[in-house]
């Protein structure tokens, strides 16, 4: 990409892409990001306009409503997209000037529209920019939903949802978590350094790190730029991962020497930790069903110096019959709405529909009842999900242990540090959310087969 491109022109393009041709966020951004030589700084910015309108979306689409003369869906997609980036500096971000978030928002206008489309952008955000303080919201008492709605931008049936389940209070909590930026967190490759050692050598790469909450490998990141370039990451001293995932493999509890199967391990985070945590030695089978996904895993496994994983191509919820009792632990991360992560990937309050839970809850069990058959007696099954839809997570533990009486939940209170021994840790299982734990949403379940 030619190096004077504005970082708010890049911005623009990669929104354009994840509108009109439904390209998924965090791919767009990587492809304009790749081949650049924008700073630290810049990169930031671009990341930050694109996520940040994709993850208030609904409230800047309001604002333009009150400040438009001309509705929404009259409005062309560069002119619209324009307007949501001069809005989104002006309402969100108060290190740009208005002056300047106008000024280029209108430098844009002229490139992208003409001039009766440059004159309109300029009215409009002007208009904004002198208004910003008096813009109005539904009310919070006469209509708590459509105020959730609306001032943090998620669909209705999600904020109606989370209300119905946890009450107004919690679920406000709950958007305003999920509108956070998240922090970038790393798991420690401790088959090659240590927590203290990568530190230091992430810190002669100009990146400062500080040590995680609750697991001792891993470390949260500042000031970076592409994690692909550092020196680090390539030589596999660390792989990208949050905590709560991490705390996924630590309930597993593999061990050196045994022969483990991860029935849904693209991208490879969870697996690879598997493989470290048992100094990778053993076996691990690992599992998805896109062909391009296994590629991620073995790339991985091959960056973090593990030699134990055989990623294949295969469908978790088609049984294989030859490995039925043969692993000492199975895990199934199973595929979710992904609810826990919209702090990582916003456009999932745009891309799921209510109607999509249901489909996704049966595909969940049938996975989980053919992996279940490949547990020996006495080994131990983990079942996860990136979401906090009970019905993604505490509901088919449930259906599950009705119709397989021969497995039982196993504490994880040995695995979890004292800030997050939840009551039911003892039971088994924990559920993880945003605006508690400052993790990922992640559920979490542990089960022993009997006989």
């Amino acid at each position: 990409m030619a190096k004077e491109i504005s970082p708010r022109e890049t911005a623009l393009k990669i929104l354009y892409e994840i509108e009109n041709n439904d390209a998924y966020a965090n791919i767009a951004l990587k492809k304009y990001l790749k081949h650049t030589d924008y700073k630290v700084v810049d990169r930031g910015l671009i990341t930050e306009l694109v996520y940040g309108i994709i993850k208030f979306k609904l409230t800047i689409d309001y604002i333009i409503g009150q400040f438009s003369a001309i509705k929404l869906n009259k409005i062309s997609p560069w002119i619209l997209n324009i307007l949501r980036i001069g809005i989104y500096q002006i309402v969100y971000l108060d290190k740009v000037p208005d002056s300047a978030a106008c000024n280029e928002s209108v430098k844009l206008s002229k490139k992208y529209g003409h001039y009766a489309s440059t004159k309109f952008v300029n009215a409009v955000l002007r208009n904004v920019s002198r208004n910003k303080n008096n813009i109005r919201f539904p009310d919070k008492n006469q209509n708590p939903i459509e105020y959730l709605k609306i001032f943090y931008s998620y669909p209705q049936w999600m904020v109606q949802n989370w209300v119905d389940r946890y009450g107004f209070e919690f679920a406000e909590s709950l958007c305003i978590a999920n509108n956070e930026i998240a922090d970038l967190c790393v798991r420690v490759n401790t088959l090659k350094t240590t927590p203290e050692e990568l530190i230091e050598i992430l810190g002669s790469e100009n990146v400062k790190a500080i040590r995680g909450k609750y697991c001792s490998e891993a470390l949260i990141l500042k000031e970076v730029g592409s994690i692909d370039s550092l020196k680090a990451f390539k030589e596999g001293l660390f792989q990208v991962q949050d905590e709560s995932s991490m705390l996924v493999s630590k309930a597993l509890d593999p061990q050196p020497g045994e022969f483990v199967i991860d029935v849904c391990c693209a991208p490879g985070g969870k697996t690879t930790h598997i493989a470290q945590l048992m100094q990778n030695r053993g076996k691990i089978l690992g599992w998805d069903i896109h062909p391009h996904k296994i590629e991620l895993v073995q790339k991985a496994a091959k960056r973090l110096g593990i030699g134990i994983i055989n990623a294949v191509s295969h469908d978790a919820a088609i049984e294989v019959y030859d490995l039925h009792g043969q692993a000492d632990r199975v895990l199934v991360d199973a595929p979710c709405s992904g609810l826990g992560i919209i702090r990582r990937k916003p456009d999932i309050k745009w891309n799921k529909v209510q109607n999509d839970v249901g489909d996704i809850v049966n595909l969940q069990k049938k996975i989980l009842q053919v992996s279940s058959k490949y547990v020996k007696p006495g080994g131990y099954l983990v079942y996860s999900t990136c979401t906090i839809q009970e019905e993604e997570n505490i509901g088919v533990i449930e259906d599950f242990i009705k119709k397989n009486p021969h497995f039982i939940l196993e504490s994880i209170e040995p695995y979890f540090p004292e800030q997050l021994k939840k009551d039911t840790v003892k039971q088994g299982y924990i559920q993880l959310f945003p605006n508690v734990d400052k993790t990922d949403g992640f559920f979490i379940c542990k089960l022993k087969r009997q006989y």
